[in-house]
């Protein structure tokens, strides 16, 4: 899904963590390398470059954790991987917040920290990348026909909710609509309209994200197929269909029902 906080299409937190990750593995290279020399400007050095590492941590942490509570697909398991990648972050920048602390002290707490930080470090950035390049956290799809990245917020719960004009779409183009906290897609389909619930029942991921041709939706994340009618299975992994709900156009508009 298409990241919401970007700069011209280019998601910001894949960008800006490549700093973290450089100065904090900077500054426990540098400082193990002040021990072995016996030199007190790599010392220095790593101390800056972790002081470095923690203000950039922090700042790559605000485009993702927007990312997290928008785009992320909840009740996925993208998000459990999304949760266990923060949390190890939030651990890394306190292990050398509290090296960063205790530096001027003792040496060898110092670099147990520091390692331990950069191991988790490699992990966390593992699930960084497993989020980006399997979930497709941050991408914005291109298919054909799929148009420009559309999604709409109502407060209402029930009943008749304007939701489109009737032009708005081209056909096998979506639209994602967040009615009263629920994700539902709307979609055009060389037919008429149709809507259906915007998480595949396979593994959680966001239908809204993947393809959609002659009326069937394809999971981004597996390939599961769904007919965008009736909400059935039409190619796993995905063993349940999807729950589909009712259009109606009228005046030049279109209406979802529920």
């Amino acid at each position: 899904m298409k990241s919401r906080a970007s700069f011209k299409g280019h998601p910001l937190h894949p960008i800006l963590v490549a700093f973290p990750i450089a100065f904090l593995i900077g500054a426990f290279v540098f400082d193990v390398l002040s021990v072995i020399n016996d030199n007190e400007s790599f010392w220095q050095t790593g101390k800056y470059l972790a002081i470095a590492g923690i203000v950039s941590a922090l700042a790559a942490a605000v485009p993702g954790i927007i990312d997290y509570y928008a785009v992320v697909p909840p009740k996925s398991s993208g998000k459990k991987r999304a949760t266990q990648h923060g949390l190890l972050n939030f651990t890394v920048v306190i292990f050398f917040a509290i090296a960063l602390y205790i530096r001027s002290n003792s040496i060898t707490p110092v670099l147990i920290l520091e390692g331990i930080g950069v191991v988790l470090l490699f992990v966390s950035g593992w699930l960084g990348g497993t989020l980006v390049y399997r979930n497709q956290i941050g991408v914005d799809p291109r298919y054909a026909n799929a148009g420009k990245w559309k999604e709409a917020y109502f407060n209402q719960a029930s009943g008749s909710i304007e939701v489109a004009s009737a032009d708005e779409l081209k056909t096998d183009q979506m639209k994602l609509l967040h009615v009263a906290g629920k994700r539902i897609v709307l979609a055009r389909t060389e037919k008429a309209y149709v809507a259906f619930d915007d998480r595949c029942t396979h593994r959680g991921a966001s239908l809204a994200g993947g393809m959609m041709i002659c009326g069937t939706v394809q999971c981004p994340w597996h390939g599961s197929q769904f007919d965008c009618t009736t909400g059935a299975v039409k190619a796993g992994p995905a063993k349940e269909g999807i729950s589909t709900y009712t259009v109606n156009e009228s005046s030049g508009k279109v209406y979802l029902v529920l």
